[in-house]
């Protein structure tokens, strides 16, 4: 059996985030979009209030896998939630079931705090992801989809 650890980002880990996060963007053909730098994960998971986490999953010393996350909240539900923003297990370590113990410990932590779930995107095309999480039990949400305002259309928006 492989050992393996998973932990919190901690200052110092800005590069091994980084470099994870350009393999899933390079994975999901996204490049065009990348923009973290190792300075942005100093700001933005390090900071006091910090707007996501991450989670990181080694074997031993090599880093295995990643999770970037934020609490959400359902309204109706009146309870906490996480918004998995990125889930990527790099393809030399898939197969030992890596992403089934991110969305794990995930889970915990939700029901540590009295929370409700965990939601999250896929892309359409990505059969080997929608498997998993299929295999997981999770369930894809029918009736909605899924919209985001950017670029011109979101400047034109706060002209309104």
């Amino acid at each position: 059996m492989t050992v393996f650890s998973i932990r919190q980002a901690v200052p110092g880990d800005e590069v091994t985030i980084v470099a994870l996060l350009h393999a899933l963007a390079e994975y999901e053909h996204l490049l065009e979009r990348f923009r973290i730098t190792p300075d942005v994960v100093r700001r933005d998971y390090f900071c006091d209030n910090p707007p996501i986490f991450c989670d990181l999953l080694f074997e031993g010393e090599r880093p295995a896998g990643i999770a970037t996350w934020y609490w959400t909240y359902g309204s109706f539900a009146a309870a906490r939630k996480i918004y998995l923003a990125d889930l990527f297990v790099p393809p030399d370590f898939r197969g030992r079931h890596y992403g089934q113990a991110l969305i794990g410990n995930l889970a915990r932590r939700v029901l540590e705090r009295g929370g409700i779930g965990i939601d999250w995107e896929v892309l359409d095309w990505n059969k080997p992801s929608i498997d998993f999480y299929d295999s997981l039990g999770a369930a894809a949400i029918h009736n909605w989809n899924a919209y985001r305002l950017s670029g011109e259309a979101l400047a034109q928006a706060a002209r309104r």
